[in-house]
């Protein structure tokens, strides 16, 4: 496997967190990693390096240059909102098959390509299409990022049936811990391994993206099926 798309059950959950950790551990074990995130809401060139492109640049090693930063997020909106309203306010147009064929475009023998999604797994493109329809495009398998908030379980749930309807593997869970959790969120994952099984399910506490590493994180490389 060389491709792993990394969603989530819906925006602000922690995608960035979890991809640039794994991009992290992946290159720390010497892999040949690339990671793109395709459609970027919200982006504001004059800061781009606060950016989740920014971020995922920065974790690959490479400057945050307008050169980079358009090769790995080509579509780049600026309004703060769903994909297909963003759009919509720019006269632009996504659709499902050329994200999925910007990501399949991205990868490359012998290295690990890492796909960020835009907000949660449903999110609107436009016109019927969801992102979903990209990932089911794409064929790689998931990685679902999920929330410790109250609510969590029946989003996370639904999220994980919805990739499994439209053909999608999921090769892991990430507990990404809220702000807020009504629960330790390792209470969380045991809850939901009942119902999401034969895949990892991991829990990373509240970190800063942008922040360095903390030590004693778990393991997300066996997400990506090299696990030392």
């Amino acid at each position: 496997m060389s491709g792993l798309f990394v969603t989530s059950t819906g925006t602000g959950i922690g995608k960035t967190l979890v991809t640039t950790l794994l991009i992290g551990r992946l290159r720390a074990q010497g892999r040949v990693v690339a990671a793109v995130k395709p459609v970027i809401t919200g982006f504001d060139p004059a800061d781009a390096a606060a950016s989740d492109t920014g971020l995922l640049l920065a974790a690959l090693g490479r400057a945050v240059t307008a050169r980079n930063v358009a090769a790995i997020s080509p579509w780049r909106l600026k309004a703060p909102l769903s994909p297909d309203m963003a759009a919509s306010r720019e006269g632009a147009t996504l659709s499902a098959a050329t994200i999925a064929a910007f990501c399949r475009d991205a990868d490359r023998p012998g290295q690990v390509t890492l796909a960020e999604g835009v907000g949660g797994a449903m999110v609107p493109l436009g016109g019927r299409e969801t992102l979903l329809d990209a990932m089911a495009a794409l064929g790689w398998p998931a990685v679902l990022v999920a929330g410790s908030y109250l609510g969590t379980l029946s989003h996370t749930l639904t999220a994980a049936r919805a990739l499994a309807g439209a053909g999608v593997n999921l090769a892991g869970l990430v507990i990404s811990e809220s702000p807020e959790s009504p629960v330790p969120p390792a209470e969380t994952a045991a809850t939901l391994s009942r119902y999401v099984t034969s895949v990892p399910v991991i829990v990373v506490p509240r970190l800063d993206p942008a922040a360095p590493p903390a030590r004693g994180l778990p393991d997300l490389t066996v997400l990506a099926g090299a696990a030392p």
